[in-house]
């Protein structure tokens, strides 16, 4: 009787051992390697993002603002905004504007670089490039600041300050003065045989 008692409690013991011992943890499963036409397909996605940026900022910085509403426009013609502001109508302001930033027209010039230029054109045209309607920019004051700018086929009202070498009038009318900050800015500025300046011109 006592042998009995000794296997059944020696077997009651290992019964009780057996459940507190932890199970062994499930082996990982192996890392898979991405196959070869796998990897090709993700470095032919990144390349192909990597081109849309590429266009996306090309055409952020050649394409034309149409504006027809006062935010519109003053915002085109900051430094984030486009090389041409094309107006739908006239355009009245209260406050002073300046136009700023260093903008390419996406064409080449005659060395192969890229051609600077900033417009603000006053007009629409047909198919024929023939000027069709002609608006009005009514502001106190016109700061030029971008380079080789220029105010095309339609009338700036008001006072227009001009702090670059190379600034023109293509077929445009300017109803106010035109101040120059350097002597330079006053010999670089041109104006072709359709356009006119109601007021003085003077460096100051």
């Amino acid at each position: 009787m006592k042998m009995k008692v000794l296997i059944l409690a020696a077997a009651l013991t290992a019964s009780i051992l057996a459940g507190c011992t932890p199970k062994a943890e499930a082996e990982p499963k192996p890392t898979e390697t991405p196959t070869q036409e796998e990897t090709n397909k993700d470095t032919t996605l990144t390349e192909e993002k990597s081109t849309q940026d590429k266009e996306q900022k090309v055409d952020a910085v050649t394409t034309a603002s149409i504006v027809d509403s006062e935010d519109a426009f003053e915002k085109a013609i900051g430094k984030d905004g486009t090389w041409i502001i094309c107006a739908l109508k006239d355009l009245t302001f209260e406050k002073d504007l300046v136009l700023e930033g260093e903008f390419k027209n996406g064409k080449k010039n005659d060395d192969g670089t890229d051609a600077i230029q900033r417009k603000i054109a006053l007009y629409t045209q047909d198919d024929d490039r023939k000027v069709t309607n002609r608006f009005t920019l009514t502001a106190p004051k016109l700061t030029i600041k971008s380079p080789n700018a220029r105010i095309q086929s339609g009338t700036f009202k008001g006072e227009l300050y001009v702090e670059t070498n190379d600034f023109q009038l293509v077929d445009a009318v300017v109803e106010g003065n035109i101040y120059f900050n350097s002597e330079d800015a006053k010999a670089g500025f041109k104006m072709d045989e359709k356009s006119s300046i109601t007021g003085k011109q003077e460096v100051r």
